[in-house]
């Protein structure tokens, strides 16, 4: 019989799978850059979080102990990500400026 451990793994990472899938689907269907950014830099980070999750369960189970390394991992890239979609999105703003061609419309404030 199968370990309940390694169906729990094996279920996080299908729902990890499940949701860059998805993330794909986003980057397909959204219209423009702006709307595309976000799709991937969220799922990603989520799927990150459930394969890092998998992990720790995974090797917690095979070793005895409760085993945390995967949180290095975890951390550095939930600090990495929003950045680097920051800096996508200045960047994609700067050539769309040097360009010239039309800005998206800025946010207004909800009275």
């Amino acid at each position: 019989m199968i370990p309940a451990s390694e169906i729990i793994v094996s279920v996080l990472l299908l729902g990890s799978g499940a949701i860059v899938l998805t993330a794909g689907l986003g980057l397909w269907l959204l219209p423009d850059f702006f709307a595309r950014m976000h799709a991937p830099s969220l799922a990603s980070t989520l799927a990150a979080w459930i394969v890092t999750l998998a992990s720790i369960v995974h090797f917690s189970t095979h070793t005895g102990a409760l085993s945390l390394h995967g949180w290095l991992i975890i951390i550095v890239l939930s600090i990495t990500a929003p950045v680097t979609t920051i800096v996508l999105a200045r960047a994609a703003l700067f050539r769309r400026r040097h360009a010239g061609d039309p800005l998206p419309p800025p946010l207004q404030a909800k009275e």
